[in-house]
C-alpha cells in the first residue's frame, strides 16, 4: 500500500528525475535565482533548505555530505562559504517562491525560486 508516500514524481523515471533535481540545486546554488515551473520549484525547494542547513557549520563531514549530492566543487564551496554563514543565525526558510505568471508556449504556471 502506498500511504503517506509524499513525492512529486513530476513525468520521470528515478535516475532522470533524480538527475533534474540534482541539476536545478546546483545551478541555484550557483546563481542564487532560478526560474522554473512551480511543480519543479515545490519538489527541489526542500532539498536546498536541507543543504543550506547542512552549510551553516562548516566543517568536513558536512562538506562531504554536501559533495556527494551536488557532485560539483563550485557549488559546494560557494555553498559553505558564502551561503551557509549569511544564514547562521536564521532557524530555516532561505528560499522563496514568487509566481510570474503562464509561459507562453503550454501556460504551465512559471516561478522565480530565490535567496531571501
Amino acid at each position: 500500500m502506498r500511504h503517506q508516500i509524499k513525492k512529486k514524481i513530476l513525468n520521470r523515471k528515478r535516475d532522470p528525475r533524480r538527475a533534474l533535481l540534482k541539476s536545478l540545486a546546483v545551478n541555484f546554488i550557483l546563481k542564487e535565482k532560478i526560474k522554473t515551473t512551480e511543480a519543479k520549484a515545490k519538489t527541489v525547494k526542500p532539498i536546498i533548505e536541507r543543504l543550506i542547513t547542512r552549510a551553516k557549520n562548516n566543517n568536513l563531514n558536512n562538506y562531504r555530505l554536501i559533495h556527494s549530492y551536488l557532485q560539483n566543487r563550485e557549488a559546494t564551496k560557494k555553498l559553505l562559504e558564502n551561503i551557509g554563514p549569511k544564514y547562521k543565525e536564521r532557524p530555516g526558510g532561505y528560499c522563496r517562491i514568487i509566481k510570474i505568471g503562464p509561459r507562453r508556449g503550454d501556460a504551465a504556471p512559471m516561478v522565480v525560486l530565490e535567496l531571501v
